[in-house]
């Protein structure tokens, strides 16, 4: 669990990053997580896109998300999810 110091802190981290992965209409799928879990693994810190498209609430998207690849959600803002996972090998993000 994420204090709110480290979330702003990743906030900050995420702000000039571009979305890597975007939710589709068929929302939170195994294709979905599995494109999210890869972008995870390569980067830690990711910005994933809500499509217009999508159905359910973007929250509820972001906690399905974060609980099927075991990351925290950093950031729900707009049609944007600040997603992190500390990398279990080498981790290039230290947090506060």
């Amino acid at each position: 669990m994420l204090t709110g110091k480290q979330r702003r802190y990743l906030r900050g981290m995420a702000h000039n990053l571009k979305p890597l992965v975007q939710v589709g209409k068929e929302s939170v799928s195994e294709a979905l997580v599995a494109a999210v879990d890869q972008a995870l693994l390569d980067h830690e810190l990711i910005k994933v896109k809500i499509g217009e498209n999508a159905e359910g609430d973007r929250h509820e998207i972001a906690e399905d998300l974060g609980k099927k690849t075991g990351s925290e959600v950093a950031q729900v803002l707009g049609n944007t999810i600040v997603l992190y996972r500390q990398h279990p090998e080498k981790p290039g993000i230290e947090l506060p």
